[in-house]
């Protein structure tokens, strides 16, 4: 059966909108919102950019994960689920993305870090909460990626590609995070909190580029089928997009590993 084209694909999609799929575009709204409100207070109150206490970070999460929660949505909807695996999927995904922007949203009003902290009970529970919110988003991901791969939808060849790599790029990105967390948990129990807070973040270049190849590629892959190429032309045009994102990831993640060893 042939593929059907992207925008026959997009408009089908559109009549078929699910009520969970509502829900999250609506959350991810939201936090992008927040992302923005505290954007600006940085901005008007001029405070540092700089350090575990920054209202940098509220800014960043929001944006972030509002703008990833909207990203996952509309993938997933490429995606054969049943409504009720899709409805756990979104439901658990937006629930993991409010419960990392609000706790470290809420840390940083508190003036103290929401990663690494466990100076009180609160503090230390805070910390675990962020780490089960984590892996709820990890458990999310691989369960799409895994149904990407398995799934045979009647979809371009470039989105197909586009989706699975962007997936792949985000358990990339939820690895990077892992191993960052592990670095600062590990120098935490060694009794080096300053140094945890400072040199724990080293793979932050590269867990950005990764968090958002879910956007990146699908939008090459959209902006490709515009085009008046083939859709065999437009496969090949997104695997080299996809040979040149993998470049980019290999040398900032070069750039971040030189950086730490000269530390």
């Amino acid at each position: 059966m042939d593929a059907l084209g992207l925008p026959s694909v997009l408009a089908e999609r559109e009549r078929r909108v699910k009520a969970i799929e509502r829900v999250a575009y609506s959350v991810g709204g939201l936090l992008m919102l927040s992302g923005l409100v505290h954007l600006a207070i940085l901005l008007v109150s001029g405070n540092s950019w700089e350090g575990p206490l920054s209202l940098r970070k509220p800014a960043t999460f929001g944006l972030s994960f509002g703008l990833t929660l909207i990203n996952v949505t509309l993938i997933a909807s490429f995606i054969s689920l049943s409504d009720r695996t899709r409805t756990r999927l979104l439901g658990v995904f937006s629930a993991a993305c409010v419960l990392e922007t609000v706790l470290v949203s809420m840390q940083a009003w508190r003036g103290v870090p929401s990663h690494f902290n466990v100076e009180t009970p609160f503090d230390a529970a805070v910390a675990q909460a962020l780490a089960v919110g984590g892996l709820a988003l990890v458990a999310v991901i691989v369960a799409l990626t895994v149904s990407a791969f398995r799934d045979r939808a009647r979809l371009p060849p470039g989105i197909r590609q586009a989706i699975r790599a962007g997936l792949l790029a985000l358990i990339g990105a939820q690895t990077a995070g892992a191993i960052m967390i592990g670095t600062g948990v590990r120098l935490i129990v060694r009794g080096d909190p300053d140094v945890a807070y400072a040199t724990a973040g080293w793979l932050k270049p590269v867990h950005a580029v990764l968090m958002h190849g879910i956007l990146v590629l699908p939008l090459l892959a959209w902006a490709l089928s515009k085009t008046a190429w083939d859709e065999g032309t437009q496969a090949r045009a997104v695997r080299t997009g996809i040979v040149v994102y993998v470049a980019v990831v290999g040398g900032v993640a070069a750039a971040s590993v030189l950086a730490a060893a000269s530390r």
